[in-house]
C-alpha cells in the first residue's frame, strides 16, 4: 500500500509541477509569438517602400526586425505634427475633398475616419464602462461594454419614446472582437466598478477568472486621511 502511495503522490507532484510550468510559460510564449508576429506583419507591410539607400538591411548582412514598425511610428506621428498646422490641415482637407467625391471610397473614408474618432480621442468615454444587462432573457445576465449615448436620427427617435437610453456593446465568449451592439434603457443597467480591462479577463477565461473586488466603501475606508485633518 504505501508504495502506491508513494507513487500516486510523485504522479501527483509530477503534474501540479507541469500545470505550474505550463500556466508561467504559456502566457509568455503566447505573448512573445503575437508581438514576434506583429512585428514581421508591420515590417512586410512598410519595408517594400523604403528605398534602398536609407534601409540599413541594405548594408548589413542580416535583417533587423521591428525597422518597419519604427518607421511607421514615426512617420504617423510627422503626419500628425504636420496635420495641426495650417499647412497640413489644408492639405488634408483637400484631400478628403477629393475622396468624399468618390461615390464608394467616400463611405467607407466616413465611417472608418468616425470609427478612429471616437475610439482614439482622449475625451471619449467608450468602452471605459461595464455594466450588466438582462439578455437574452430576463433573468440570465451578460457582460456588456458602454458604447455611449445615441446621436442623430436615434436620439431624436428614443427622445420620441421617452426613454433615456444607452447604447452598449456585448461581447461574445471567448473572442470578444465581434458581437452586437444593443440600445438599453440606462435603468435597465447594472453598471459595474471593474475596469474594462478586468471585464477581458472575464471574457476571454469564459468566468475562469474573476478580478478581486472592493466595495466603494471599504476603498474609502483603506484611503490616508488627507494632510492636515484631525480626528474628533
Amino acid at each position: 500500500m504505501e508504495p502506491s502511495i508513494q507513487r500516486e503522490s510523485f504522479t501527483t507532484r509530477l503534474r501540479n509541477n507541469f500545470l505550474t510550468g505550463l500556466i508561467i510559460c504559456a502566457p509568455m510564449a503566447i505573448t512573445i509569438w503575437l508581438t514576434w508576429t506583429f512585428i514581421h506583419w508591420a515590417d512586410s507591410w512598410v519595408k517594400p517602400y523604403i528605398p534602398v539607400r536609407y534601409n540599413p538591411e541594405s548594408y548589413l548582412k542580416f535583417a533587423i526586425p521591428g525597422f518597419g514598425l519604427l518607421i511607421a511610428v514615426v512617420l504617423i506621428t510627422v503626419v500628425g505634427l504636420l496635420g495641426k498646422n495650417l499647412i497640413g490641415r489644408t492639405v488634408v482637407e483637400y484631400g478628403e475633398r477629393l475622396v468624399h467625391r468618390m461615390p464608394l471610397v467616400s463611405s467607407i473614408y466616413r465611417g472608418v475616419k468616425q470609427i478612429f474618432e471616437s475610439v482614439l480621442k482622449e475625451q471619449s468615454t467608450s468602452f471605459k464602462k461595464v455594466g450588466l444587462i438582462e439578455y437574452p432573457s430576463p433573468g440570465l445576465w451578460s457582460l456588456v461594454f458602454i458604447s455611449g449615448e445615441p446621436k442623430g436620427e436615434l436620439a431624436v427617435r428614443f427622445n420620441e419614446l421617452g426613454e433615456e437610453v444607452v447604447a452598449v456593446f456585448l461581447p461574445p465568449t471567448p473572442i470578444p472582437t465581434a458581437g452586437f451592439l444593443i440600445y438599453v434603457p440606462k435603468r435597465k443597467i447594472v453598471m459595474l466598478d471593474m475596469s474594462p480591462e478586468d471585464a477581458a479577463k472575464v471574457l476571454l477565461s469564459a468566468g475562469l477568472i474573476t478580478p478581486d473586488y472592493k466595495p466603494k466603501l471599504a476603498k474609502a475606508a483603506e484611503e490616508p486621511a488627507p494632510a492636515g485633518s484631525t480626528g474628533s
